[in-house]
């Protein structure tokens, strides 16, 4: 499986590469097919080796799919499950609040 570029979105701050694609077949010597979902059908399938990546298999790239609710209108409300740590940050003349919180279906490590 190789790893396709974005097309839709611009910008230094943008991902770089969509999801995984697989290859349907070798054209030429550089040049590969990719299978594009319908989403994407505008684009020419055959991608040259510099604009694709190799993927390699993560487990922690799945996301349970039963785990997430996803709103008719394509979104979600995350839940805080614990407040884990409070403090201050002391800036010249201003105290800000810090609180690390613990959300829903994520781990301690992902806490905010």
């Amino acid at each position: 499986m190789e790893e396709g570029f974005e097309f839709s979105r611009k910008g230094k701050l943008s991902p770089r590469f969509t999801k995984p694609y697989c290859i349907l077949k070798r054209v030429g010597p550089v040049t590969y097919q990719l299978e594009l979902p319908p989403v994407l059908d505008h684009i020419h399938d055959v991608f040259h080796v510099s604009m694709l990546r190799c993927y390699y298999s993560n487990p922690t790239h799945i996301v349970p799919v039963e785990e997430i609710e996803v709103r008719p209108e394509l979104t979600f409300e995350e839940e805080l499950v614990q407040i884990l740590d409070h403090d201050v940050k002391v800036l010249r003349r201003k105290f800000i609040p810090l609180v690390k919180v613990l959300w829903r279906n994520h781990s301690t490590k992902e806490a905010t």
